[in-house]
């Protein structure tokens, strides 16, 4: 496959790349994320969807070539499915903001970390990987945005995917071309995912998205090729979905996993601020749900038309955490009630319980354009919360603790790791997050053996 492709180019880009091109801020960026992915993964082996999926892989089998965090062992690219569905359940893992896009880059850990426990490599060459499936979504999700088309962030997650696991898989510049191209040209997901009722497939899509760009990555190894042109040829990405673009890939480095965010709350993404802010300002004046007559909220057009009832339709109507956490009024209702956002704010009778149901009803959300300028430098919002007996409180707010201009500190990932990982034993916590620390001196086959050694939550976390 010629260099003169798009593909060609970026095939290039993923094999030249080294761990020696991180920063030390990105290594630290990197093992941050990692760690709570695995936070998040380890908090959902309850999820009633990963079980579904996990009695899938187990009943359809496959060569123990890959390990699954929870324990047991299956083909690379099924452990891509079923790790990628553990990170993406809570929907509690990072985000990048784009102008147009936004996705969440720490979906690719389990195509990545199934191709690296294959290929027998160490820890420099996971974050490396990792890293490259980083910057390929984020630099496309900036200059080639598919959600005002209908196709979902997953789309070009397919590219990022197979070039992470490309890399993890050590393969030539012509066959990590051809798994790009292979997995690019079968994964253009549509936006119905994530508009109008909400299902399942929210929290699988990118999961679905990381088994296939697995298997293109082994294809692709073994000599199948893919349409080289996938990007600019006829009827290709640009022609057929996201118009013309240009990055060059020559001058590409591995930091945009700095301008990667972390959730604070267990929530959408573009809701952090907001959710930080009524909270902020229950705590200062010790505001009772009960006495709320209603919640105004400004917002920028992307978390209004998203998560606010805009484009993507009314966010009123909830009655399953896939709404639930895709909906501004109930975030801010349940804030409010409950003083936290959790994975417990996603139970069933959370949900269908009275007193949020109908807060939910009293919460107005408006987009607002000087905050939509701001946006994604920023993720502002203004809060006025209204009390029956006629007080108002107010907050404004440009970012929230785990947005790149406040980023979280290890110390502060630990402490999340910790409280998703609550059922699992002390000293295997404490074995996980000390291999995530030092994961550059270290072997993949000693972070995965500990995550195998996780007991699967058997309390069902029915969200």
């Amino acid at each position: 496959m010629e260099k003169k492709t798009h593909a060609g180019r970026l095939a290039r880009f993923v094999v030249r790349s080294s761990y020696e091109d991180l920063s030390g801020e990105a290594v630290r960026q990197l093992k941050v994320r990692i760690l709570d992915a695995l936070g998040c993964a380890i908090g959902a082996l309850g999820g009633e969807p990963v079980r579904m999926v996990r009695e899938q892989v187990e009943e359809f089998g496959g060569r123990p070539l890959a390990s699954l965090i929870g324990g047991g062992r299956t083909a690379p690219d099924r452990a891509a499915l079923y790790n990628g569905a553990l990170v993406r359940y809570l929907d509690y893992n990072d985000s990048f903001l784009a102008p147009g896009e936004t996705c969440h880059p720490s979906d690719n850990l389990g195509a990545v970390l199934a191709a690296a426990e294959y290929a027998g490599v160490g820890g420099r060459d996971l974050l490396v990987s990792l890293a490259v499936a980083y910057q390929v979504q984020c630099r496309l999700s900036e200059v080639a945005p598919v959600r005002h088309k209908g196709f979902d962030h997953t789309t070009q997650g397919a590219y990022a995917a197979a070039a992470g696991a490309a890399k993890a898989l050590g393969l030539d510049e012509r066959r990590t071309a051809n798994a790009v191209a292979i997995s690019g040209t079968a994964n253009n997901a549509l936006r119905v995912t994530r508009t109008g009722a909400l299902s399942h497939w929210k929290g699988l899509a990118y999961p679905n998205t990381g088994f296939a760009a697995t298997h293109a990555a082994f294809l692709a190894m073994r000599g199948i090729t893919g349409p080289p042109e996938v990007f600019e040829g006829n009827k290709g990405f640009m022609d057929a979905i996201a118009g013309h673009f240009e990055i060059d890939w020559e001058g590409e480095d591995l930091e945009l996993v700095r301008r990667t965010i972390v959730k604070k709350y267990n929530a959408e993404i573009h809701s952090q601020s907001a959710l930080e802010g009524i909270l902020e300002l229950r705590e200062e004046h010790g505001i009772d749900a009960g006495d709320v007559e209603s919640v105004e909220l400004e917002t920028f057009d992307v978390a209004y038309n998203i998560i606010g009832g805009g484009e993507e339709g009314t966010k009123h109507v909830v009655r399953t955490k896939e709404e639930a956490d895709h909906s501004l009024p109930y975030l801010l209702a349940v804030a409010l009630l409950d003083g936290e956002v959790g994975p417990d704010q996603y139970r069933p009778e959370r949900i269908r319980s009275r007193d949020v149901q109908e807060l939910l009803r009293r919460v107005e959300v408006r987009p607002a354009g000087d905050l939509s300028r701001r946006f994604p430098q920023e993720m502002p919002c203004r809060l006025r919360v209204i009390t029956r007996d006629g007080k108002e409180f107010g907050i404004e707010k440009s970012d929230y603790e785990g947005f790149f201009t406040r980023p979280i500190s290890w110390e502060g990932a630990l402490e999340k790791f910790g409280r998703l990982c609550a059922a699992v034993d002390g000293k295997l916590r404490e074995e996980i997050a000390g291999a995530v620390e030092r994961l550059e001196e270290i072997e993949v086959s000693e972070l995965v053996a500990l995550l195998r050694k996780v007991e699967p939550n058997r309390e069902e976390v029915r969200q």
